[in-house]
This record gives structure tokens, C-alpha cells and sequence, in this order.
């Protein structure tokens, strides 16, 4: 199904019917993509007297008790209720239909091969996005401006789908890239690390902080400047998705919280 949109002044066409499905499965009988030592996500029968809630186990029709950490268990959109007192709710964020959007792939590196920084510092072994990363990758004349980033972090191993990142410290953003994120406009980002900040910070939760909008400390809601956007972690880009721009779609169910499983799609366009 194609379909002709204006997008930021550029007319492209979308072919709606064969997206790039950004998630990770999430199999209740199979490995697992987890994070910060979470039990793995389960489906059970709800199980009552007269009713075993399994065909298998004699019942009339299957229900099941699904359990899950959504910061934690797959591919999961969050906002900035994430660091408030007040509740927010990310489903009620992100934004419906489709967002300009730009996928970059680039390579982390040693805290001793960049004067980029992070907060606490970084200590030997851990690995950085950084802000020269996104900036040598970023197209100098883009077809339109994007609202959304994607991160793809290189190596692009297929182990990221179910990889448990318990007792592993994952690259993170440094300052930096967090302040050129929101430099650059982009308000929805979806990367394919469990957090964009450093497993065990402190309770710091700076790249967070500074792309929300949030200052350091503050768990006030009204403070935030920037309460519009949303962070999509722990998603798989497959590298049939070459750097360039795409339309994206950010599927959520309906469900509160200040995070959610979710399902980002990208469409092709031509332009």
C-alpha cells in the first residue's frame, strides 16, 4: 500500500505495508532480552475452580496471566514519568500516525578515546555513544527535518534480541550526545541498549535528565521542558534498515504507565 505524504516541505512516497519492525519478541518459553537483574517476563493459565484456563489442561478455551517489567523486559517506550512523583503516563505521549524520523548507526567507544563526559564519570571498560558519533553520521542536507532518532550501536549482533544484560554495563550516551539529541530537535529516540544511561549511575540518571528536560534532583513534572518526548529502549534494528530517513511509527497498547511495551515501526520512503 503506497501512499503520497508531505513531510517538512518534501514530498515522499511510503509504502505502508512493508515496515521494519523495531521490537524484540518477547517468548515466554525462550531466551529473553532483560535488564538491571528483572525475572524473566511469564505467561501463566488463570487458573479458578471448575475453569484450568488451558485447553490443554482441559479447559474450553486458553486465558492466560501475562507478568512483566515493561523498563525491563523487551523492547518498552517510556517518558519522563519515569522520573517524576507525578504520574505520566507514556501511551498518553506518544504521539499517533507517523513521525519524520532518522536512523544512524554508530560505534561506541572507550571513555579514554573521547573528551566526552558523563555523570558519574565513566571508568575503564565502559563504552560511549557520542556526540562526534552522531555528529559525523548525521546527513549534512536531510530531506526533511526528523522528529524521531533510531541508534543502532555496531557490532549489530543478532544476540541482541534475547541478550539477559544482568551483571554486563551496556553502552550509554555521554552528556554530550544527549544535549545534541535535543540540539537537533528530535523528541522521540529509540535505541537498541537497555537504558541510555549507564546501568548502575547513582540514581543519576543524566542523559534521561537532560533530554527531558529534567535539572539534576528534580522529580517535579512541571519542571520538565520537555514532558512531549519519549525514550524506546532495548529495541533491535535489523540491518536490512540502511542509514537514512524513514517514517516511524510508535505502536503502544493502551495501558498506563510511565512505561510500556511497545512496537516501533519504519517505513521506506522515496523522495
Amino acid at each position: 500500500m503506497n501512499a503520497r505524504l508531505e513531510i517538512g516541505g518534501c514530498e515522499v512516497s511510503v509504502d505502508l505495508s512493508r515496515p521494519h519492525d523495531l521490537s524484540v519478541e518477547l517468548d515466554f518459553q525462550g531466551p529473553q532480552a532483560r535488564h538491571f537483574g528483572a525475572p524473566r517476563a511469564s505467561s501463566q493459565p488463570y487458573s479458578i475452580p471448575g475453569f484450568p484456563g488451558s485447553v490443554v489442561r482441559g479447559a474450553s478455551c486458553n486465558c492466560h496471566s501475562i507478568t512483566l517489567i515493561p523498563h525491563c523486559n523487551g523492547t518498552h517506550t517510556e517518558c519522563v514519568g519515569h522520573l517524576t512523583r507525578e504520574p505520566l503516563h507514556a501511551q498518553r505521549i506518544v504521539p499517533r500516525g507517523l513521525l519524520p524520523a532518522l536512523l544512524l548507526s554508530v560505534q561506541p567507544m572507550p571513555p579514554d578515546q573521547t573528551p566526552e563526559s558523563s555523570d558519574p564519570a565513566p571508568v575503564a571498560g565502559d563504552q560511549l555513544v557520542t556526540r562526534a558519533a552522531l555528529q559525523a553520521s548525521w546527513p549534512a542536507q536531510p530531506p526533511f527535518p526528523a522528529r524521531a532518532l533510531v541508534i543502532r550501536t555496531l557490532p549489530n549482533e543478532e544476540a541482541k534480541r534475547t541478550r539477559d544484560y544482568t551483571g554486563i554495563t551496556p553502552p550509554y550516551l555521554t552528556r554530550e550526545a544527549a544535549l545534541y539529541i535535543v540540539e537537533r530537535g528530535i523528541e522521540h529516540l529509540i535505541i537498541d541498549l537497555p537504558s541510555i544511561d549507564r546501568s548502575h549511575d547513582e540514581g543519576r540518571l543524566t542523559a534521561h535528565r537532560l533530554f527531558f528536560g529534567l535539572p539534576p534532583g528534580d522529580s517535579t513534572l512541571a519542571h520538565a521542558m520537555r514532558s512531549q518526548c519519549t525514550v524506546t529502549e532495548l529495541a533491535y534494528i535489523p540491518d536490512v534498515a540502511v542509514d537514512r530517513h524513514y517514517l516511524l511509527e510508535l505502536q503502544v497498547p493502551a495501558i498506563n504507565g510511565d512505561a510500556v511495551s511497545s512496537r516501533p515501526l519504519l517505513y521506506g520512503v522515496a523522495y
